[in-house]
């Protein structure tokens, strides 16, 4: 017995100096890795000015603008149209934000090295985008836009998006909106909710060669869509947080939105692997969708692969969408308008025929001949565009045109939305609903992109901007020549609409609507 006391108090100090040898490897690694991180984190929020006690970023911390304003985007396009120059500074940000055309020129051309996406950027949308195309910077980018323009340049790919668009309509959109009106009298649609499935059905189909089927009569919803969706509106959020210490805290932990957003991507990975996979199994080579035609190339890094589609799937999808939402409430707004879309319709397609399926455009020629559609297009784009603004990051210390001095590190802002209500662009009656603003002697006149970024400009013009037009006309054109859309609420009629947190412009409410096929009352 006495041989085994030793033992037995050994074996009981075991326990202990396990602890503390775990305890201790916690505090070295908090020290060499976790300190650093937060000390830099915490200088960065400290030295942000965060304690800034101008007019603009008290009103900008305590939310004051939202007595008069329904949407931050607002309050930015009236402090921008007091501005002499434009331009104005939320020190609180480091943000610098502009609307004037020779400084958007400057950041998206002139000086387009010294301004980069940057890496705050690529940061907050890391997680969600990796490393496709709008959220890198330099060669990578490079290679992907290259790779891009190669692929959605040829004929092949833009008639395999003009069928996919083409076929969601005839066969989903259209009958949705007939049946649902079959069965009820009075039945009143979220035509934001519809213009997301649609968009998101196309999407898929044909980035991934994916159908979500999210446009079913039943309405169903898929657990990749609610996941993208979510993803979207949770990597949107970071951004708007005073200092990124916050959420990347939360990150660290795995709480609250944070622990949300990973589950989320977690769905779009897992979904996006098992797409890929089946692509190698069952080949790619005769498949016409986007995914199929980068696998076909040099790139065999599936998680590569997974970003420059998902990237893909973010333009294509939220801004579709925003578009077509927008537009069908100003038309809503200005029977005008939509009348005179209706007379070109019937002379460049012909009379509305039901029996001969006759009310959609067929062809890429009878689009480009919608030169009214076309301007009213723009026009819906020019004051409410789907992405309300976008931001750089400035390399070295700079001055922009019209005399701000800009340093090293600062978020520089351009903000299309503020740019669309400027008189000195856009002329008196700026903020009118005005198609023929567009047209010269009846043909459609583009404006200078850097007054109009709606699709960015200079080197980083958005390449799928062909395409999103393709399919906004194709839709609006078909619903046209169908239906007759009326306003569910009249106050809708007034005002802007109130817009949620996102990378893209939603109605915070939707789009409730009554639709009526055309000819009854």
């Amino acid at each position: 017995m006495d041989q085994l006391e030793p033992l037995v108090s050994n074996s009981s100090l075991v326990f202990p100096l396990m602890i503390t040898l775990i305890i201790t490897l916690i505090l070295i690694i908090f020290f060499t890795t976790i300190f650093p991180y937060l000390t830099s984190c915490f200088h960065n929020f400290f030295s942000s000015s965060v304690f800034c006690s101008c007019e603009i970023c008290q009103a900008y911390l305590t939310s004051s603008w939202s007595k008069d304003f329904n949407n931050l985007c607002d309050w930015y396009a009236h402090l921008l149209k007091k501005s002499p120059t434009k331009t104005i500074h939320i020190h609180v940000l480091r943000n610098i934000i502009t609307a004037n055309c020779e400084n958007v020129e400057y950041i998206l051309k002139t000086k387009f090295e010294n301004y980069p996406k940057g890496k705050p950027f690529s940061t907050i949308l890391g997680d969600f985008l990796g490393r496709g195309i709008f959220n890198v910077d330099g060669d990578l980018w490079k290679f992907q836009k290259k790779m891009a323009n190669l692929e959605l340049n040829k004929h092949s790919i833009r008639s395999f998006a003009f069928e996919v668009v083409n076929n969601e309509i005839q066969h989903r959109l259209i009958p949705l909106l007939q049946n649902q009106n079959q069965n009820l009298n009075q039945v009143v649609f979220d035509l934001q909710d519809v213009f997301k499935r649609f968009s998101f059905d196309s999407i898929c189909r044909f980035s991934f060669g994916l159908d979500p089927m999210c446009l079913e009569t039943s309405l169903p919803m898929s657990d990749f869509a609610l996941s993208f969706d979510l993803a979207s509106k949770l990597s949107a959020e970071r951004a708007m947080v005073v200092s990124p210490l916050i959420w990347k805290i939360k990150r660290f932990f795995n709480m609250g939105s944070e622990k949300e957003l990973k589950k989320s991507i977690s769905i779009i990975n897992m979904l996006a692997k098992v797409v890929i996979n089946q692509k190698r199994k069952l080949g790619f080579s005769d498949h016409k969708d986007l995914l199929s035609r980068f696998m076909s190339t040099t790139i065999h890094d599936d998680m590569f692969l997974r970003d420059i589609v998902i990237s893909f799937l973010l333009a294509g999808r939220d801004t579709v969408a925003s578009s077509l939402t927008s537009f069908f409430w100003l038309l809503a707004k200005n029977p005008e308008v939509e009348k005179e879309i209706l007379l070109e319709a019937e002379r460049v397609i012909g009379p509305h025929d039901d029996e001969n399926n006759n009310f959609g455009v067929t062809n890429f020629e009878q689009l480009r001949k919608l030169h009214y559609l076309q301007a009213a297009a723009h026009e819906s784009m020019r004051l409410y565009p789907p992405i309300q603004f976008d931001s750089k990051f400035c390399l070295d210390d700079d001055v922009l045109p019209d005399g701000t001095k800009v340093k090293s590190g600062t978020r520089v802002t351009y903000h299309p939305y503020a740019m669309g209500r400027l008189e000195e662009l856009w002329g008196p009656d700026c903020l009118v609903f005005k198609p023929q603003r567009w047209l010269k002697d009846g043909v459609f006149q583009p404006s200078n992109q850097f007054k109009y970024p709606i699709f960015q400009a200079g080197l980083r013009v958005c390449i799928g901007k062909e395409m999103a037009l393709m399919e906004l006309k194709s839709v609006a054109i078909s619903l046209l020549r169908k239906f007759h859309i009326e306003l569910e609420d009249s106050r809708m009629f007034h005002g802007n609409p109130r817009f949620s947190p996102g990378l893209t412009a939603t109605f915070a409410f939707g789009l409730p609507v009554f639709v009526r096929p055309r000819g009854t009352k």
